[in-house]
């Protein structure tokens, strides 16, 4: 059993010795800790003998200077180590956090498939501070409270060791009541984690899909969905509610009959001369430095069990492998053809979404995909960006395949451009050179590419220009504007592939004309992929490939295709005649 026990601590350990502990404010922290606690186990002592030699004459200056020195020195001590300690803590909670940033930004995307974002949040938030609290609070107060405990009963033992005795008969009676608790408690603690973690998804979804629930008089089912979450959290608070009203009044009775006992026994004991009323306050004294460190036991296995649950949940996303390619050839793709050869992919084992896709973009080709929704048009701009990888066949550029280059030269050689023009909160100018941080960019080439996408007048128009706040996800831009500003961003990247997911499926007859001809003008001279939802955009592309149910079913021309392929005819009939 104690074997299991430990195997369950060594994840928890390894993580910790990852964050690089600051070892020597660590054990300064501790030998502060002990030295406090040394220091205190003193004070009963010196009471005793103020108390048996208290009298107006025989008041000892010196010992009354020697107890004052004790106090000043142990707050002193006590100070220096809690900071100390509460600094270990924030900075291994800090280098956790850092750790767990920098792999969530280069989890594949498919891991985001399937987590809410908020739980992950929760993570690298909540689940960090409980390994800081065990750390820096409560971990400090276990160590210290053993050293107390061992140095009190050792005093007692030498004064008085029959009283001892008597008064150790409490410690098995407080363990039996505190270990089934705090194993309780443990486990409520995870449940509480865990559920907290469901909410905080749950709320972040809603709050970020805020004009989706509004447009559809969702707040009904919201409000029935987040009171439901706020009362499983209330029961989860109830039940540690339930375990602390327990705790405090039996440890509480249990002090107050061993005191009373030690009173009641003491008092016999000074009544027949055998012991000193100094001693017996000396005693009382001692006893809680006894009890109240058993008392906080409970507390310190309940945490260790959290950090322990806290801990697996960060290690889950700590071994999650990172997306591929984080390291790979840097390869200038200028000129080169794209080759796509017999590549299959599914998301899961039983839906395969693309099978056996084959096709060759020419450097300054425009290569249109076109067909029924859920064919598997979008699954094949993903595979492009290497958001995933094929189950099967390989996409190369020129001779090398794609997986070989490293993501960072392959993604910063594609510009994207999306039917939601995806934007992040802050000003124009931010969103424009997104990625691109590293790189000075001077106003006049962010104006040069404003121009470029029909985007520098309405950007003049607003009274701060370029440091004009967009909104959460640019809500605060038309439709038409944040698509400009995304072709923008495109001309400011010069990406030498190009991939457009139907850019103006979505705006009105004056924006997607203006939209068309920023476009137009950025697909000049660049290999340019392009989802089709209206063939009207696409009829002048070298080649358009028609997928159906995950399979390519024509190729060709406008032309070819009309004349070829029933299904595009018709395609063809019902919008461009």
């Amino acid at each position: 059993m104690e074997k299991s026990k430990n195997e369950s601590l060594k994840p928890f350990l390894s993580l910790l010795m990852s964050t690089n502990i600051p070892k020597i404010a660590l054990t300064i922290g501790l030998i502060g800790s002990v030295f406090t606690t040394l220091v205190g186990l003193s004070i009963p002592l010196l009471t005793r003998e103020l108390v048996d030699g208290f009298s107006v004459e025989s008041l000892s200056i010196t010992l009354i200077i020697a107890i004052g020195v004790v106090f000043i020195l142990q707050a002193v001590l006590d100070g220096v180590s809690t900071y100390l300690l509460a600094a270990v803590g924030q900075k291994i909670v800090a280098r956790l956090r850092e750790l767990m940033w920098l792999k969530l930004i280069r989890l594949p995307v498919s891991y985001f498939d399937k987590k809410k974002s908020g739980e992950s949040v929760s993570r690298v938030v909540n689940d960090t501070g409980i390994v800081k609290d065990l750390i820096s609070q409560h971990f400090p107060q276990f160590i210290t409270g053993i050293i107390s405990i061992i140095g009190a009963i050792i005093i007692l033992l030498i004064m008085d060791w029959k009283m001892t005795l008597l008064m150790l008969l409490s410690v098995p009676v407080t363990i039996a009541i505190m270990m089934p608790l705090g194993k309780q408690m443990a486990k409520i603690s995870r449940g509480l984690q865990d559920e907290t973690a469901g909410f905080q998804g749950d709320i972040q979804q809603t709050l970020s899909e805020i004009r989706l629930m509004k447009s559809s008089t969702a707040e009904q089912s919201e409000q029935s969905k987040g009171i439901s979450g706020i009362g499983k959290l209330l029961n989860f608070g109830l039940k540690e509610a339930r375990i602390f009203a327990l705790i405090g009044p039996l440890i509480y009775l249990i002090i107050m009959v061993v005191i009373v006992v030690i009173i009641g026994y003491g008092g016999i004991r000074v009544a027949e001369g055998s012991m000193s009323t100094g001693s017996l306050v000396a005693f009382l004294l001692y006893l809680f430095q006894i009890v109240f460190p058993i008392t906080s036991f409970a507390m310190f296995f309940t945490q260790l069990q959290k950090a322990k649950g806290a801990t697996e949940r960060i290690i889950e996303i700590l071994d999650v492998s990172l997306e591929e390619g984080q390291d790979g050839i840097h390869k200038d793709i200028t000129n080169e053809t794209v080759f796509v050869q017999d590549v299959s992919f599914s998301y899961s084992d039983d839906e395969p979404v693309l099978k056996n896709i084959s096709l060759e973009a020419r450097p300054g080709e425009m290569i249109a995909f076109a067909g029924p929704s859920g064919g598997g048009k979008t699954t094949m701009f993903g595979l492009l960006e290497r958001f995933y990888e094929p189950d099967s066949g390989e996409i190369r550029i020129g001779t090398i395949p794609i997986k070989d280059l490293s993501m960072e030269s392959w993604r910063s050689q594609i510009g994207y451009v999306s039917q939601e023009s995806a934007m992040m909160a802050g000003t124009i100018r931010e969103n424009l050179c997104y990625g691109l941080n590293d790189q000075e960019i001077s106003d006049e080439r962010l104006w040069e590419v404003a121009e470029m996408a029909y985007a520098s007048q309405f950007i003049k128009a607003f009274p701060s220009g370029l440091d004009t706040e967009v909104g959460e996800r640019g809500v605060k831009l038309s439709g038409g504007q944040r698509q400009r500003i995304a072709i923008a961003r495109a001309f400011l990247r010069d990406p030498k592939i190009l991939m457009m997911d139907e850019a103006t499926a979505s705006l009105d007859s004056q924006s997607e004309g203006i939209v068309q001809q920023a476009l137009t003008r950025l697909m000049e001279g660049r290999t340019t992929f392009v989802i089709a939802h209206r063939l009207s955009t696409i009829v002048d592309a070298d080649k358009i490939i028609f997928i159906e149910n995950g399979q390519v079913t024509g190729s060709g021309t406008h032309q070819d295709l009309t004349k070829s392929h029933p299904l595009y005819r018709e395609f063809a009939e019902q919008q461009l005649t």
